[in-house]
């Protein structure tokens, strides 16, 4: 369980023409936040809310944010009930509002764009809370931080690479406003009451995206100067029973050198490695932050062995190789290779070829009154090319695997026993779980459900599945030109690397503001008219003669040329972001 000092979960808002004031209920204090001056203060309760009706009910605070008209304060005022983790309930999010201190009516036009883009970052699925739990933390890292959080509230003691609102908080804090601070998480979250051979016990999944290095998928590949790699997501199996706690951590994460696949309209552009770059001085610095964080790593590599991802794969296990760390493993499996013509069953080679790592590294398993079992002394660190639909499914085998050993220590399967084999039930569940658990983390990334989610649910891999691949891969090929630039910016916006400056529009261009070349317009003219052209000469003649073949002809070959110059100067019809363009585009 947590220390008492909670966040508050219910309020009340009253909004003046001076002030906004917080009145959490059945409590001894007020925030009020000054509407003009930005002055933020908690006081005990007195006369501030005399002859004063609440505007709103709300359920949590999540910071303000500076855009081009004034501040806004962003508020939870719905939530949805997710379940009960270590005695605690966690929520998501199901409902915000975004209110203006005091409107400027000056660049209405660009702050209603940043608006926008903010709505679409908090729009996305989904955000998660608890007033009480730490869902920014593994079990075992709480424990390990336990001592010196103690007395911290629930903002300072999270971890900074999971809190998805840490920079709207940053700009809304005072003394004694712990209470009213509320960090969000991105990811999902599953929490599971469970029967197996009449023993009753929770199973959760908390899956949490960190904020380093976060954004979409073409825009946001590789890694940083910094150690920081694209898509990074931490894990965690959770079993309580009978007073005991168990937790199983993986990480997921981009390949940790500096690459890129910029969109370009082709349907997968070609990844190339970043020119100019030191690829081994990032590598280092990743791995030595992960050992860090979570001792041993396994880095299990699933992109394809050959072609372009051949070449990334090579440069990965240099580079791991050039740093000769004994606490960095490389594995290597050619997904798509091994798993060709439907065979996913040989996915079970590379498991059993990481059965003495999962042994190795154990699993958390603890007491509620303190006593500690075992730790987890390393971790898999998977990825494909996205991170996304090749890791799900290894994860939630080695998830499956870990989690046999854990039940068997509790007492809960036979020895010997398989969780597969224990209840129908639980096993429908398990990979429906696993399966959502890739859904809602591809939504985030790429805009779109996974691929091979149907091997994740039913086992095995189906037409059905490939079609519905097919599907997704299609919406993701429209995102990823033509929408993704815009969500990329607002990730950046909530997240403060970018922070605006109130002289845009003014002293300073917006970089809101960005000026096609005459090829974006001319194009794709040129193909509309020759398409409209040629049905015209193909349908409306009663009778066909060489001059109506002549223009058919004609037209085709403009269709043709039109087509093939999109393709050619494809970078110059991709939405790209405005906020952080990429150097390749700036240049093209």
């Amino acid at each position: 369980m947590e220390d008492d000092n909670e966040v508050y979960d219910d309020m009340n808002l009253y909004i003046t023409p001076e002030s906004f004031i917080v009145e959490p209920n059945g409590s001894g204090e007020v925030l009020i936040i000054g509407r003009h001056d930005k002055v933020t203060r908690v006081q005990p309760t007195g006369g501030q809310l005399l002859n004063l009706r609440p505007t709103r009910r709300i359920c949590g605070v999540l910071g303000t944010i500076h855009l081009l008209s004034c501040d806004y304060l962003l508020v939870v005022t719905h939530r949805l009930f997710v379940g009960v983790l270590n005695g605690s309930i966690v929520w998501r999010l199901a409902g915000y509002d975004i209110i203006p201190y005091i409107p400027n009516a000056i660049q209405r036009k660009e702050n209603e764009t940043y608006l926008q883009m903010l709505r679409k970052t908090l729009d996305t699925k989904y955000f998660y809370f608890s007033y009480r739990y730490d869902l920014t933390h593994t079990m075992q890292r709480r424990r390990e931080l336990q001592a010196q959080t103690v007395r911290q509230g629930l903002l300072q003691r999270a971890d900074p690479r999971f809190v998805w609102n840490g920079h709207v908080l940053q700009q809304f804090q005072c003394d004694k406003m712990e209470r009213f601070q509320l960090p969000l998480i991105h990811g999902f979250v599953s929490v599971n009451q469970v029967q197996i051979n009449g023993q009753t016990f929770f199973w959760s999944i908390v899956t949490r995206r960190s904020v380093q290095r976060a954004g979409t998928r073409l825009f946001c590949r590789g890694i940083n100067d910094e150690g920081h790699v694209a898509n990074f997501v931490e894990t965690e199996q959770i079993v309580e029973f009978n007073g005991q706690h168990t937790s199983f951590v993986q990480t997921r994460g981009s390949m940790p050198f500096h690459w890129q696949q910029l969109p370009n309209l082709r349907y997968k552009p070609r990844p190339r490695l970043v020119p100019g770059k030191d690829h081994l001085s990032a590598c280092a610095a990743h791995f030595r932050q992960q050992v860090q964080l979570y001792g041993a790593q396994v880095a299990v590599n699933l992109v394809d062995q050959k072609g372009a991802e051949g070449e990334l794969e090579a440069t990965f296990a240099r580079l791991v190789k050039e740093l000769a760390n004994p606490m960095v493993k490389y594995e290597a499996f050619d997904f798509h290779h091994e798993c060709r013509k439907m065979r996913w069953d040989r996915l079970n080679i590379l498991i059993d070829r990481l059965t003495h790592d999962t042994e190795r590294f154990a699993f958390y398993h603890c007491f509620d009154d303190g006593r500690l079992v075992s730790t987890q002394t390393g971790v898999f660190r998977t990825n494909c090319i996205d991170c996304l639909d090749r890791t799900n499914v290894v994860q939630s085998m080695l998830a499956r695997r870990s989690l046999t050993s854990v039940l068997q220590k509790l007492g809960i399967l036979h020895v010997g026993q398989p969780v597969e084999q224990a209840s129908r039930g639980f096993e429908d569940l398990f990979k429906g779980v696993w399966a959502d658990n890739a859904d809602l983390i591809s939504l985030q990334y790429s805009g779109t459900g996974a691929l091979k989610t149907d091997f994740t649910r039913t086992g095995k891999r189906t037409k059905a599945g490939a079609l519905q691949d097919g599907k997704n891969s299609m919406i993701r090929y429209y995102l990823n030109n033509f929408a993704d630039g815009r969500r990329q910016d607002g990730i950046d916006l909530f997240l403060g690397n970018y922070l605006i400056n109130d002289n845009e529009g003014g002293a300073l261009p917006s970089p809101l503001e960005w000026r096609r070349g005459w090829r974006f317009f001319a194009f794709p003219s040129v193909l509309l008219m020759a398409m409209a052209m040629f049905m015209i000469t193909l349908t409306y003649p009663a009778e066909f003669n060489t001059e109506n073949l002549l223009f058919m002809l004609f037209w085709s070959a403009m269709i043709a040329v039109s087509a093939t110059g999109i393709l050619h100067y494809g970078v110059e019809f991709v939405q790209w972001p405005r906020l952080f363009p990429p150097v390749a585009f700036r240049g093209a």
